[in-house]
């Protein structure tokens, strides 16, 4: 027969904080002059593609338009998970704000692949001619200034996470901005490979070829990205590590009594921050929804944990660990 439940909020007073995550201000800045940067070079690229007819430059131009874009979303979901930190309203705090914004430039890139496609295969089936000396330098002034951007983002996720555990989940709104940088960069070679080929070998359909293996490039990107966001928006993230340790601390507990998990729900609330509520049939009357705190207080991923305990005798329909 059960007796009434313990239960803890996991704290000892309700107006705890609920922000688990500190919020990246070095990224924000970077991502904000990335965006600045890349918008210049978009206009640039774009007009000299029209100009000089190179669909490989164009792409690369399309590619900074909706990364100008993206990074401007990547901007303002720093601003924003800053500003409403505090807002009561956000039970878990604001960082899936950055999470949401990575999922958008993801979709952002998704689009830009499938635009390379259509004007890559259109190109394939009308060729046209190419000023390449002029489309040659443009690209190379776009993937400078790639790199430059690279360099400023890559530099901006390093003091953040100096001296940190490395984790693939540090900033997804850092690493989305990266990955639009790194997809501009290289389509920019792609576009210049393909120049080059054309002018010194006549091989004019190079330009349009390279316009599909950089949407090739740039959607497998785009896919591992919408991968590791979606699992944080959806809270698919079950097979973390630290579930397994949650179980296994239970399992140590089950030597000298019969305890098990009747419910266990764990997700993340910040880059290394997990939140976990675990419900437990017991027929320890020492057990106490603090104690199992305590045992579980090594794992600095839990930052938020609420126990349940329900009390029981020992029978033989014991509810079975899960």
């Amino acid at each position: 027969m059960k007796t009434p439940r313990d239960k803890s909020i996991g704290s000892t007073s309700c107006s705890h904080q609920h922000r688990f995550d500190v919020g990246n201000v070095v990224a924000e800045r970077s991502t904000r002059i990335v965006m600045i940067i890349t918008a210049i070079t978009m206009v640039v690229e774009i007009v000299a593609g029209w100009s000089f007819n190179s669909m490989a430059l164009l792409a690369d131009g399309w590619h900074m338009s909706s990364h100008a874009i993206a990074l401007g979303l990547s901007a303002l979901a720093y601003a924003a998970a800053r500003r409403y930190a505090q807002d009561t309203r956000f039970a878990f705090g604001t960082w899936k704000i950055e999470v949401l914004a990575g999922f958008a430039s993801a979709m952002f890139l998704i689009f830009v692949a499938g635009s390379m496609v259509f004007g890559s295969v259109e190109r394939l089936v009308t060729p046209q001619s190419i000023h390449f000396i002029e489309a040659i330098v443009v690209a190379v002034v776009g993937l400078a200034v790639n790199l430059g951007c690279a360099l400023i983002l890559g530099n901006a996720h390093h003091d953040h996470d100096h001296g940190h555990e490395h984790d693939h989940h540090h900033d997804l709104n850092l690493k989305s901005a990266y990955v639009h940088v790194l997809a501009d960069a290289a389509t920019s070679v792609l576009a210049i490979v393909a120049l080059l080929g054309g002018m010194f070998m006549g091989w004019n359909w190079l330009d349009p070829l390279m316009g599909l293996v950089g949407a090739v490039l740039v959607a497998v990107w785009a896919v591992g990205l919408i991968r590791q966001t979606g699992r944080i928006l959806l809270d698919a993230e079950m097979d973390h590590p630290v579930v397994e340790s949650i179980r296994d601390t239970i399992r140590s507990i089950s030597a000298t009594s019969t305890t098990s998990i009747v419910d266990l729900h764990v997700w993340r609330v910040g880059k290394q921050s997990h939140a976990a509520i675990i419900s437990l049939v017991t027929d320890d009357p020492q057990l106490t929804p603090e104690s199992i705190k305590r045992l579980l207080a090594s794992r600095e991923e839990l930052v938020h944990v609420s126990v349940e305990i329900n009390r029981h005798k020992v029978t033989s329909d014991r509810c079975p660990d899960s």
